[in-house]
């Protein structure tokens, strides 16, 4: 052996996939050495391009280039040990049927011999014209197998009628008039429909690997509402507790109260009461004195000053007014109740803002439907009257007379929920109308219009367009209006956003077409008027007190 080849060990130069020594040696970018042959059919049969020994994965299939110097030190392995490719059989491999003492790997077998061959007992085969004509394999255990047990021939056709295989004389025996095919046919057959069943699991994999992905990204929608859930739940019941909380407080408060004051009442009296107790008792030991007297003179002119000195009040008639504190509780739990039942009102207004919150939409104005006095920003997210009528192509969808503007985007079915910006406005009507409305002439909004509004008129009455305005009561000025649509269940809510609460609901409609929002900045009224109308950004409301 030479001194280059000692440089390398047998298990150094063995291959990690056939475990053989190596033929046709390639390096992968990771250091890693295999036989081409091998890593080519590795990679054939999986879905993912990695190295075998340390799992590195690869982007792409690699063009593979033999390591030459690998090669040679396996070729001079080879050589010095004075075979190609045999080794000891290990678990595993096909053993040599001619080796006595240890058995070698088998390099192939004979399906006429019946017997496997290592590379040294394979020779004949391979050089004696009589054992050239054999059909050699790659090496296979149970030759027996693959003979015919009836002819005792090798197994070398199919029979397509009884899907078995069979040798050269079954067809004419035991099979006639039976189709029969070449083996080397069916197995091609066979190995091109392994393909498409390959390609059809490989799909199946595929399919459940994201029906996986779509499960947990459904289960972390699921958590995540759930929690959202939980913590909304935590802060209505929160603020009920707070509200009881103060309630009792407001109670046990008011009944101290009226004791203190009552006590302090009655404390009065009876420090009156035994302040004149004492005058008495010091003036009836006077008298006694007196009585006691023989002075005739001084009797006399002490009895008048003794006598002015007794009180006279009456304290027969004097009563102290107790309180009585029946009926005190029921009344607290009957402003309880009227305050919670405000509250819960008002929480559950909440509620549903932030449920409908969560189907904001992206809006633009659309140019195209905007009446001529109408002036859009760019970002087609702010709309004002600008008094002077633009030159611009009356089409059927621009509305003329009536100063409004549709949205470009449409909404068929589901929810979908939109804000805008109305401060500094002394008028505006906002909300949602069919893709049908009249866009000529002054048509009044209502439902039965196809439009389904709120508006501010000379910046204090607000009203829903049901036919006839129906005044709507608000605590403040309206900043931010929210509107919700539920186009399957045919219901439209408006929200005043910063108080959190409902202004009005449209329901039990059935929408039949596309439903746009609408809105209206209202005339400029002299520049009283003439803030825009702003479609805002949603910022979602997690607070919920």
């Amino acid at each position: 052996m030479s001194a280059a080849s000692c440089l390398l060990t047998e298990d150094q130069l063995l291959c990690g996939i056939c475990l053989d020594v190596f033929n046709v040696p390639v390096t992968l970018p990771c250091g890693h050495n295999f036989c081409k042959k091998c890593i080519k059919q590795h990679w054939d049969s999986s879905v993912h391009c990695q190295c075998p020994s340390c799992k590195e994965s690869f982007y792409k299939k690699l063009d593979l280039r033999v390591n030459t110097f690998i090669s040679e030190m396996a070729s001079q392995f080879r050589k010095s040990a004075g075979r190609s490719s045999s080794r000891a059989a290990k678990p595993g491999d096909v053993p040599c049927d001619v080796c006595s003492d240890t058995k070698m790997k088998a390099v192939k077998s004979c399906l006429v011999c019946l017997a496997s061959y290592c590379e040294t007992h394979l020779q004949p085969h391979l050089t004696a014209s009589r054992l050239k004509k054999h059909q050699l394999t790659d090496p296979v255990e149970n030759l027996e197998g693959r003979m015919c047990t009836i002819h005792d021939k090798p197994l070398e056709l199919f029979c397509k009628t009884d899907q078995t295989c069979v040798c050269m004389l079954c067809p004419v025996l035991d099979h006639k008039s039976h189709e029969v095919v070449p083996l080397k046919e069916q197995f091609e057959r066979k190995r091109a429909e392994l393909g498409r069943r390959e390609i059809e699991i490989h799909r199946m994999i595929q399919d459940r690997q994201l029906k996986i992905l779509d499960i947990k990204q459904a289960l972390k929608l699921s958590k995540e509402a759930a929690e959202k859930e939980m913590a909304d739940g935590v802060q209505v019941f929160t603020a009920l507790m707070e509200s009881l909380q103060s309630a009792q407080a407001d109670l046990i408060g008011t009944i101290e109260e009226t004791r203190e004051e009552t006590e302090q009442e009655v404390k009065s009296v009876i420090e009156k009461l035994e302040k004149e107790i004492s005058a008495l008792m010091k003036t009836r030991a006077e008298l006694e004195q007196l009585s006691r007297s023989k002075d005739h003179l001084h009797l006399i002119q002490n009895f008048a000053s003794l006598d002015a000195s007794i009180p006279t009040r009456e304290w027969t008639e004097v009563s102290v007014d107790l309180p009585s504190y029946e009926g005190t509780v029921k009344t607290a739990m009957d402003q309880l109740e009227e305050t919670l039942g405000k509250q819960i009102k008002k929480l559950q207004h909440l509620a549903e803002l932030h449920r409908a919150q969560q189907f904001a939409v992206d809006l633009t104005l659309d140019p195209d439907t905007a009446h001529a006095a109408l002036v859009l920003s760019d970002d087609g997210k702010q709309v004002y009257h600008g008094v002077k009528k633009k030159t611009v192509k009356d089409t059927s969808k621009r509305f003329n007379p009536s100063c409004c503007v549709l949205a470009k985007q449409s909404f068929s079915s589901g929810k979908f929920y939109f804000e805008a910006d109305v401060k500094d406005k002394t008028r505006w009507t906002l909300g949602v109308a069919k893709e049908s409305i009249k866009r000529k002439g002054i048509i009044p909004m209502c439902p039965d219009n196809g439009h389904w509004t709120v508006w501010l008129k000379n910046g204090e009455e607000y009203a829903a367009l049901v036919g006839s305005p129906l005044p709507l009561t608000v605590n403040s000025k309206l900043e931010k209006v929210g509107v919700f649509v539920d186009y399957d269940e045919g219901l439209v809510s408006f929200y005043d956003v910063n108080a959190m609460d409902l202004l009005y609901t449209f329901a039990g409609f059935s929408f039949a077409e596309k439903l746009y929002p609408f809105f209206s900045p209202g005339l400029n009224d002299d520049g009283i008027n003439s803030a825009p109308l702003i479609i805002s950004k949603v910022s979602h409301t997690d607070v919920l007190i």
